[in-house]
């Protein structure tokens, strides 16, 4: 499955915070100024394309909603850091956050506990 642009990754933001709707819905969700309404419509074909969301049609027009779950999607975009920054290694990554000291010896303990545990 492929990555997501930032603009795709607002848009599967709001189908996961709001669930099922209409383009002409969700585009009421953006602040000022808001995209056009055709521009957000090809964003949602693409990630309909891409297999991040599907829809329902009625009549000519169609309901949109997220096919992949965002724990799902978190998941696959944590593995594609992993592999295209850490050569596949999750100790690599692990270190790299303790070295820069955004995950503290103590959070690492408790993290090697839960594991343990689970």
């Amino acid at each position: 499955m492929k990555g997501l642009t930032n603009k795709e990754e607002e848009a599967m933001n709001h189908f996961w915070e709001h669930g099922p709707m209409f383009v002409k819905d969700m585009l009421e969700l953006y602040p000022d100024p808001k995209p056009h309404f055709n521009t957000l419509s090809t964003v949602v074909r693409g990630l309909e394309e891409k297999g991040y969301v599907s829809h329902h049609a009625y009549g000519p027009s169609f309901q949109y909603y997220a096919a992949v779950s965002r724990e799902e999607f978190s998941k696959r975009t944590l593995k594609s850091v992993i592999s295209k920054y850490f050569n596949n290694s999750y100790l690599g990554a692990v270190s790299s956050l303790v070295e820069e000291e955004d995950l503290s010896l103590d959070d690492l303990k408790k993290l090697i506990d839960q594991v343990e545990k689970g």
